[in-house]
């Protein structure tokens, strides 16, 4: 991620709620410990089951996000669906560029969302279930 944004002063790292925001947390942790960057931590918060639904917010000001570069992190990507709908607040303004990072890519994308960072690529049945934990006891289960 610092490889490829060296230029800028700051990105935002949008972390959806959950997992997704946890792994934003870490990343930005180790971005800020590697580089001169600035990192804005920032939670996307959707209905991960009906996210056309309901609305898609941040926790910070929109303008906080403007003309910057946004990485938008969750811990599974599987359909995209949810990647997909938390790019929403962030197709309303005017970015430089979004990337995406996951831990796992299942691969079985309905969306066009192909993430930029991937921690590990699993070859998963559409019935299968990986579950991610992280903090003290960090683990992926497939189930």
């Amino acid at each position: 991620m610092y490889e490829h944004n060296f230029k800028e002063k700051s990105i935002v790292v949008a972390g959806i709620d959950g997992q997704g925001y946890v792994l934003a947390k870490l990343v930005t942790k180790e971005l800020e410990a590697i580089s001169p960057i600035q990192v804005i931590l920032v939670k996307v918060s959707l209905d991960k089951l009906t996210p056309q639904q309901g609305e898609v917010t941040l926790d910070c000001d929109i303008k906080e996000v403007k003309k910057k570069c946004i990485i938008l992190v969750d811990d599974v990507l599987n359909s995209g669906r949810t990647l997909a709908y938390g790019l929403k607040p962030f197709l309303d303004t005017e970015v430089k560029k979004i990337e995406t990072a996951v831990l796992v890519n299942r691969r079985h994308t309905s969306f066009p969302v192909h993430p930029e960072y991937t921690g590990y690529e699993l070859s998963t049945t559409i019935k299968d279930h990986v579950e991610v934990i992280l903090g003290k006891e960090t683990a992926v289960y497939l189930k």
